[in-house]
């Protein structure tokens, strides 16, 4: 059973959605990570019900300024803040009667995947964590497309910086575009991959303010990966489309308790049949052992 509820970060209120299995409790949990700009309703409740099945609570959230929850202005992407809210879902499931704050793991889907990473470098009390199509580098996304096309956020960025200090409406860029257009993410197949994952009717609200750029450009959870003590799968593309999927491999590597898994799958194919399915089993199974379901 899902159950709509919330928590609180950095002062605003986080929309999020705690299942719980049918058996008693206290369960080992699973703390859902979504992808950059994505929310709750595009895919996690596929999640929500495989996990739950297997005898896994999940907590599945919309980070602030995006989606349900509070946070002026909207479509804000920030590692930063982004951590406070990962931090504020661990201490609601620490917190929690029916959850078991000793089983507690993270998972993380596509750029959600590098807030996983540098989270679980930050949590050593961890059961484990799960990265799939992950995203584990801000830099190597933004300079895919080329330094000509990063040159031309140049100008978005420095006004939208500007608008912040005075208080004015955000400048906002498109956040995933075609080839050519301005967006973070433009690369052939992005557009029709980020509407695959997006329900009938639902509108995704493809905007971000220009100056998450910088942030972005700045973040590489990847350099964190030495730091991670928890069980760590990293679940790997390997047609991966939006990076290069060497580094996710590095990033397996170079944790001390990593276990890599291939896949022929590219971004997106991982969230529909015939793979998801493969690739959950393995989450489940992994999972499950780490997290001691049963016990």
């Amino acid at each position: 059973m899902t159950t709509r509820i919330s928590f609180t970060s950095g002062g605003d209120e986080v929309a999020a959605w705690l299942t719980v299995p049918e058996r008693p409790g206290p369960h080992p949990v699973v703390v859902l990570v979504h992808g950059g700009g994505a929310t709750h309703e595009m895919m996690l409740d596929q999640y929500e019900k495989w996990f739950s099945a297997a005898g896994l609570a999940v907590l599945a959230f919309d980070f602030r300024h995006l989606g349900e929850s509070g946070g002026l202005p909207r479509q804000i992407v920030s590692p930063r803040r982004y951590a406070q809210d990962i931090d504020a879902a661990l201490a609601f499931a620490r917190t929690h009667a029916e959850l078991d704050p000793g089983r507690i793991a993270l998972w993380g889907t596509s750029f959600g995947a590098s807030h996983v990473v540098a989270a679980a470098a930050r949590h050593p009390e961890l059961a484990a964590a799960v990265v799939q199509c992950p995203v584990l580098n801000g830099r190597a996304i933004a300079t895919r497309a080329g330094l000509r096309h990063l040159a031309r956020f140049t100008v978005p960025i420095t006004s939208d910086l500007l608008r912040a200090v005075l208080r004015r409406p955000r400048r906002y860029v498109q956040f995933v575009g075609r080839p050519g257009e301005l967006a973070f993410v433009n690369q052939p197949g992005a557009v029709e991959g980020w509407e695959s994952v997006c329900p009938p009717g639902y509108r995704f609200d493809n905007r971000v303010a220009a100056a998450a750029g910088l942030e972005m450009l700045f973040y590489n959870a990847s350099a964190r990966a030495t730091r991670i003590r928890c069980p760590l799968l990293v679940c790997q593309s390997d047609r991966e489309n939006l990076i290069d999927p060497a580094i996710a491999v590095k990033v397996a590597a170079a944790a001390p308790r990593g276990v890599l898994k291939h896949y022929d799958a590219d971004h997106f194919t991982v969230y529909h049949p015939p793979l998801v399915e493969r690739i959950v089993g393995d989450q489940i199974a992994f999972l499950t052992m780490h997290l001691k379901v049963g016990s």
